[in-house]
């Protein structure tokens, strides 16, 4: 078998399993050894691997009509629309492949909106974001992210961003100026390591954005659709963003789809040519994503994600003290940072794979956890166990350590 790293471009390092086969919150690799996958595509597997609903729905689809480009209708692309628009509760729906080109999508729209309704001078529209934000890896996006390791070596970055300490509703409000357009969020920043502002932050980021006629974007491409429990994490709030942001899980782990979720009268700035995407809003990806737009209107996925939350959150809680330092937990998705003196996060990953469990870090110490929605109450206990043993392990390496010397 072709080896990957004598093919691939090393601009990941992937933990050395090599997968072959999954379903579920189950994958397998070529050996035949089963893994419980608590990463789930960053959030892209919301509804684990291969679902029978989102596997019909394409295959169906595959043997009718897969591309058209947007220049002629498909019997796909409205229905798809209509049923987004209606979960987001919006007007229109604008389709694109993959995060980053929403978020891109979003930009643009945002600083149109600015120039044409809200009246800024051409070219000096500013967008205010957040420190420690991911949003994606083009070049545009990269220019607001202090990130060095997505950053450094990519100039002349793309001028017009102001960043501001995610949380910090004082900070927001002295940034925001006549020439700002829009401010863009994560409610819950997922690459940062699941950060979650504080109480009250994001009704008060609504607030300002309201009174001072800026548009709030919120980037739920990993937070949203069942993730945190709820179907947007700014429902967690009861806040309504002016736009959406949305990718990963509305391609249910089958296609790229992403899309920009607005009213008319924000979307409505965009003309025919101002934008678009050969792929866009293709058929077979239309078709997957109102399939999975089905499973969302049902609610089910936002009540597991609840209540198996509730399990996760209270068991990794129970591990602080014990090799954990903080958690960090919104529905099934939690961010553990793990005693710095016991082993790096990558060294957990290592760890969780020997027993049997995927999972990613980011940032050192921290790991995130994100199993599918369908994981079971078993499979949680199971997680809970592979983590506390992990910390178990290295604690008992740290102290034999100790005594040796």
């Amino acid at each position: 078998m072709a080896m990957a790293q004598d093919w691939v471009a090393s601009n990941y390092s992937p933990l050395p399993v090599v997968l072959a086969h999954a379903e579920g919150a189950w994958v397998t690799d070529v050996e035949g050894r089963r893994y419980l996958d608590a990463l789930a595509g960053y959030s892209a597997l919301n509804f684990g691997h291969l679902h029978p609903a989102l596997v019909a729905a394409a295959r169906t689809q595959l043997e009718r009509l897969t591309l058209t480009s947007r220049a002629f209708h498909s019997d796909r692309l409205g229905p798809f629309c209509r049923d987004l628009a209606t979960l987001a509760g919006k007007d229109l729906v604008l389709p694109m492949n993959t995060g980053a080109e929403a978020v891109e999508t979003a930009i643009k729209v945002s600083r149109r909106w600015g120039y044409e309704v809200k009246g800024v001078p051409d070219g000096r529209a500013r967008i205010v974001a957040m420190h420690g934000n991911f949003h994606g890896r083009t070049t545009t996006i990269i220019s607001f992210s202090d990130d060095p390791v997505a950053r450094e070596h990519y100039g002349p970055y793309t001028p017009g961003f102001d960043l501001v300490p995610f949380g910090d509703l004082e900070a927001l409000e002295a940034a925001v100026t006549d020439e700002t357009v829009a401010v863009l969020i994560e409610p819950i920043q997922g690459e940062g390591g699941v950060v979650v502002p504080p109480d009250g932050w994001l009704r008060g980021v609504r607030d300002l954005t309201r009174r001072r006629g800026v548009l709030l974007v919120a980037d739920e491409i990993q937070s949203g659709l069942g993730r945190t429990g709820t179907t947007f994490a700014c429902d967690l709030e009861g806040v309504v963003p002016d736009v959406y942001v949305l990718g990963k899980a509305l391609g249910g782990g089958i296609v790229p789809l992403s899309a920009v979720v607005a009213d008319r009268d924000v979307l409505g700035v965009f003309t025919p040519g101002s934008h678009g995407s050969t792929f866009g809003g293709n058929p077979l990806a239309a078709a997957v994503g109102q399939a999975v737009v089905a499973l969302l209107a049902t609610g089910e996925f936002q009540e597991r994600a609840r209540r198996l939350g509730l399990l996760l959150g209270s068991g990794l809680r129970a591990l602080v003290g014990h090799g954990l330092v903080a958690v960090r937990c919104r529905g099934l998705w939690a961010g553990i940072d793990i005693d710095p003196s016991l082993m790096t996060g990558r060294e957990a990953c290592h760890r969780l794979l020997e027993r049997g469990v995927l999972a990613k870090d980011t940032h050192g110490s921290t790991v995130r956890l994100a199993p599918p929605l369908v994981i079971r109450e078993a499979e949680v206990e199971l997680l809970l166990d592979a983590v506390a043993g992990v910390l178990d392990d290295a604690r008992r390496d740290r102290d034999q350590g100790h005594h040796g010397g």
